[in-house]
């Protein structure tokens, strides 16, 4: 299967892009959502971590205290580590799966971590949906209800804009109206269409 990474920062419309790919019916692989599967009430991954933090994980009803776990990390550096171990395999084989059962012609990985976690390992070529930053703190803090300074410390996190655009096969600037978005990645599409038969041939 011919895999397209897709990877952006926070409020780089790596959503809308890859909606835009499904319309084309082209498969579409979000890690975000994967990570967020794994960790469902009665997933081994969900088991593992409670075992490992502690029953705090935990809200009432079973399912992961989200919002608990991300503070505790935040003030336990290491405890990061601990959950990385235990959800990136789970959450890189289910990845796997679901690439190899798409049916179109070519697939697309959603991942914000594509290159900080090596995905890339699992993609032919990868795309950077770019946009300044001052345009992705408005997005970001409009869409999320969340302060500059909240998105901007995200953002701190996340790999420098100037690294994913040296590491990038292909650019696409969000930085105007979608129908500019659009008209950059439809001659992508056309290109990853061709990649994919000539690889597949």
């Amino acid at each position: 299967m011919y895999v397209v990474g897709l990877t952006g920062g926070i409020g780089s419309g790596k959503t809308v892009a890859s909606d835009w790919f499904s319309e084309q019916g082209i498969g579409v692989v979000d890690a975000d959502v994967v990570a967020r599967e794994v960790v469902q009430v009665g997933q081994p991954a969900l088991f593992h971590i409670q075992q490992q933090f502690g029953d705090w994980v935990l809200l009432e009803n079973g399912e992961l205290n989200r919002r608990a776990l991300r503070e505790h990390i935040f003030q336990h550096p290491e405890a990061k580590k601990i959950l990385e171990n235990i959800t990136h395999p789970i959450i890189r084989e289910s990845i796997i799966q679901k690439l190899a059962s798409a049916q179109s012609p070519y697939v697309i990985l959603v991942s914000p971590l594509l290159f900080e976690t090596e995905q890339t390992h699992l993609t032919r070529r990868n795309l950077l949906i770019d946009t300044p930053e001052h345009l992705q703190l408005e997005r970001a803090s409009q869409r999320d209800q969340s302060s500059h300074q909240h998105i901007q410390t995200i953002m701190s996190h996340q790999m420098p804009r100037h690294e994913k655009q040296r590491r990038a096969d292909d650019v696409v600037m969000n930085d105007g109206q979608l129908s500019h978005l659009y008209a950059q990645l439809e001659p992508l599409h056309r290109q990853y269409l061709d990649d994919a038969k000539k690889t597949a041939s």
